[in-house]
């Protein structure tokens, strides 16, 4: 008999999720604050389309967190495809032009590929309670843990939607409150 697993980053359409996402390697790609952007607009697409709805996200120097709902496919593409996808090809172009030694790290041994920046299989864990949505949002809140040092409150780290919960200023326009 034939199994069909699910893949680890396969997601149902208006459901949340807890997303992680890791560059390839664990290399701190995302230093630098021109690549961070390039996940925030591309997040900021994806919703201003209705694609998508970001609950909470933090943006770290080597993957990602998302709490997100994908509500319906970007053409015959699911969203989060669309996202790695996207950001990878604005990763390269960027790298190019402003850093093209580095980006010889990211040269991809697959056939289908010149280049990977995102590892494959990205975690994608269903937030079947609110009490476990907001468990995992605490969670992405807390960029000030010891090994990261990101900054010394955790509503001061820019790249998190920390400060949205805490002010209601969502700094990107790409924030629903879970409640909404």
């Amino acid at each position: 008999m034939l199994i069909l697993h699910k893949r680890q980053g396969q997601m149902d359409y208006n459901y949340p999720y807890f997303y992680t996402d890791t560059i390839c390697d664990f290399a701190h790609l995302l230093n630098d604050d021109n690549l961070k952007m390039i996940i925030i607009n591309s997040l900021k697409f994806l919703v201003n389309q209705k694609l998508i709805e970001v609950y909470g996200y933090v943006i770290m120097s080597n993957h990602i967190h998302l709490i997100w709902n994908m509500l319906k496919l970007n053409g015959k593409e699911a969203p989060a495809a669309s996202f790695t996808k996207f950001t990878a090809h604005e990763f390269r172009r960027y790298l190019l032009v402003n850093n093209p030694p580095l980006i010889n790290q990211y040269r991809s041994q697959k056939n289908d590929r010149i280049f990977q920046f995102w590892k494959r299989d990205p975690l994608a864990i269903p937030l079947s309670k609110e009490d476990i949505l907001i468990q995992k949002l605490d969670y992405i809140h807390d960029p000030i843990q010891e090994k990261w040092s990101l900054c010394v409150q955790p509503e001061d780290y820019k790249w998190s939607s920390v400060s949205f919960y805490e002010t209601g200023i969502d700094q990107f326009g790409i924030l629903t409150h879970f409640r909404d």
